[in-house]
C-alpha cells in the first residue's frame, strides 16, 4: 500500500513538491544512503545561503531517513543553534554523543550550551570528557577555567544575596550573567535585588528574557505583570498576565491579578476617551471610580487626580479646579501638567499673578512649547488686568454667558449713569466708570473680541489696533462720546 501511494505521489509530483509526504515515505520504507546524502548536501548549502528553516527542513529529513547517524543529529543541532534556538540543540547533541561517545566536537559544543545556561557541573564533566581524549584542547581548558569561575560567583552572588547585601550581589552576577546569558535563575535573583533596591524598570530588564528561558515561567509573567502594574503600565501588566493564563488558565494568582488589571485598565481607557469626546464630567466619575478600585498604588491615585484636575478647568470650574489641581501638585511637585492646568484655573479665577509663577514653575520641568505660549499669554493678562480687566469692571466670571454679561451691564450702567450725579467731580468720575463698563460689555459681548482678551491681548488697547479703541478708560468705544455732543442725553437700554 505505502509503494502504491508513493507511486501515485511520485506520478502527481507531490514528491517533489511536498517534504512532508517525502519524510512520510522516508521515514517508513528508510531512505537510501544516496537520499540521505543529498538532504546532508541540501542543508549545508542552505546553511551556508542562511536559509534556515530549509536548512532544518532537510536535516530533519536526514534524521528520519537515518536515525543512528551521528552526524545527521549535531549539524541538526548546528542549525537550531543559528536559528537561536539552543535548547532544542541540547538533545540532538547529547543523542550524536550517545551514538558516538568520543564525538569531542559535539561534547565541546554541548558543553558550551550548558555553561551558558549555567549549569557548572554538567558544563564542566563535558570539557573535561574533550581534555581526557585530548589534554592539549585549548578551548576546553578555557572553558573549563570559566566554569570553574562560574560556580565561585554563583556561591558568592548568593552568600551576599542572604546577608542583605544586594549592591554587592548585583556587581557579582554582572560577571555571572555575562558567562550564562542563558541563565534564568541569575537574572532573576538579580532582578528581586533591584526590587529590594527601589529600582523597578532594571528588574523588568532582568525579568522580561528569563519568559523565554523556561518553558513555563508563569512566576515571572505574574511578577512582570505587578511591576508594570505598580509602575502605572496597566497595558504592559495585562499583556504579561495574559500570558501567564495561556501557560495555565487554572493559575489562581495570575487569575486573580488579571480580573484586577483588566477591571482598572478598562476604566482608565474609557476615562480617557471620555476626555477626547470632551465629556469631562463623565470622565471625572471615571476617574473617581479609579481611585476606588486602586487605593494602594500611588500613581493611580496620582493620575486621577492630574486628569480631573484637567478636567475640571475644561468645565470652568475654577475654585474646585484649583483645589484639585493643588492636591495634585502637592502629590506630584514635578509634574508640569498639573502646574499648567492649575495655571489655567487661576486665569479663570482671575488670578493672573498665581498663573504667572505657575508657568513658569512649569516650564522648569517641561519647556514644550505649549507651556511657553501658555506663560506669554498669562503674562499678558496680567499686563492687561494691571490697566483694564472686562470682567472685574462688570464684575462676572471667565465663564459667564452673554446673557449674564448683559445682566451685570445693566445694573452697573445704572448705577454708573452721570445723570445720577450732580457735582462735576463726581460727574467726571461716573462717566469715566460708565466709559469703562460700556467697553467691558462691547468687548464680553462680541466673540471675536472677547476671544482676543482671553488670549491675552485687549482689544480697544490703542497699542493693539490702528486708531480709535479705549486705552486705559479714556475714550468711548462707539465712535463717539455723548457727553462732548452737546445737549441733554437720555439713557436707553439696548437688548443687543
Amino acid at each position: 500500500k505505502v509503494v502504491s501511494v508513493m507511486i501515485v505521489w511520485y506520478h502527481a509530483g507531490y514528491l517533489n513538491q511536498n517534504r512532508l509526504a517525502l519524510s512520510y515515505v522516508t521515514g517508513v520504507l528508510g531512505a537510501t544512503h544516496v537520499e540521505i546524502e543529498h538532504h546532508l548536501e541540501m542543508g549545508r548549502k542552505l546553511l551556508a545561503a542562511g536559509q534556515l528553516a530549509e536548512a532544518l527542513s532537510h536535516y530533519h529529513s536526514a534524521v528520519e531517513g537515518d536515525s543512528k547517524n551521528y552526524l545527521t543529529y549535531y549539524k541538526r543541532a548546528a542549525v537550531f543553534l543559528a536559528m537561536g534556538k539552543s535548547k532544542s540543540a541540547l538533545p540532538d547533541l547529547t543523542k550524536a554523543i550517545q551514538l558516538k561517545p568520543d564525538f569531542l566536537a559535539a561534547r565541546l559544543q554541548r558543553g558550551n550550551i550548558l555553561l551558558k545556561q549555567g549549569n557548572t557541573q554538567e558544563a564542566m564533566e563535558d570539557f573535561e570528557a574533550v581534555l581526557q581524549r585530548s589534554p592539549d584542547h585549548e578551548e576546553a581548558q578555557d572553558q573549563l577555567m570559566r566554569a570553574n569561575e562560574l560556580e565561585e560567583l554563583q556561591e558568592e552572588a548568593h552568600a551576599a544575596y542572604h546577608q542583605g547585601d544586594y549592591s554587592a550581589t548585583i556587581s557579582v552576577l554582572e560577571r555571572v550573567i555575562e558567562i550564562s546569558p542563558w541563565d534564568p535563575e541569575s537574572r532573576e535573583l538579580r532582578a528581586e535585588c533591584y526590587i529590594r533596591m527601589g529600582d523597578p524598570q532594571k528588574a523588568i530588564q532582568d525579568l522580561t528574557p528569563t519568559t523565554r528561558l523556561r518553558n513555563d515561567n508563569r512566576a515571572a509573567y505574574l511578577k512582570l505583570s505587578m511591576l508594570h502594574y505598580s509602575q502605572g503600565e496597566h497595558h504592559e501588566s495585562l499583556n504579561h498576565i495574559r500570558e501567564c493564563l495561556k501557560l495555565d488558565q487554572d493559575d489562581k494568582d495570575c487569575f486573580s491579578q488579571y480580573k484586577q488589571v483588566k477591571k482598572l485598565s478598562k476604566q482608565l481607557d474609557t476615562a480617557e476617551e471620555l476626555i477626547h469626546m470632551e465629556r469631562y464630567q463623565e470622565a471625572i466619575d471615571k476617574y473617581e471610580s479609579v481611585m476606588k478600585t486602586e487605593p494602594n498604588v500611588l500613581y493611580y491615585t496620582n493620575l486621577a487626580k492630574e486628569r480631573i484636575c484637567y478636567c475640571l478647568v475644561k468645565v470652568r470650574l475654577a475654585l474646585d479646579a484649583i483645589d484639585v489641581c493643588s492636591e495634585a501638585h502637592q502629590r506630584d511637585p514635578r509634574n508640569a501638567n498639573v502646574l499648567r492646568d492649575r495655571a489655567e484655573a487661576y486665569i479663570l479665577n482671575q488670578e493672573y499673578e498665581k498663573a504667572v509663577e505657575d508657568y513658569q514653575e512649569a516650564r522648569e520641568f517641561d519647556d514644550t512649547h505649549e507651556i511657553r505660549e501658555g506663560l506669554e499669554r498669562a503674562q499678558k493678562m496680567l499686563k492687561i488686568s494691571r490697566k483694564r480687566d472686562y470682567y472685574k469692571i462688570l464684575g462676572v466670571s471667565r465663564s459667564a454667558n452673554k446673557q449674564e454679561i448683559i445682566k451685570a451691564y445693566r445694573k452697573l450702567a445704572q448705577q454708573w449713569h452721570p445723570d445720577n450725579f450732580q457735582s462735576e467731580t463726581e460727574k467726571k468720575e461716573a462717566e469715566k466708570k460708565f466709559i469703562d463698563i460700556a467697553s467691558a460689555k462691547e468687548v464680553l459681548t462680541d466673540p471675536e473680541m472677547r476671544q482676543k482678551f482671553d488670549a491675552g491681548e485687549d482689544p480697544l488697547d490703542p497699542e493693539n489696533q490702528q486708531g480709535g479703541g479705549g486705552g486705559g478708560g479714556s475714550a468711548w468705544p462707539f465712535h463717539f462720546d455723548p457727553f462732548q455732543s452737546g445737549g441733554s442725553f437720555h439713557f436707553k437700554f439696548h437688548q443687543n
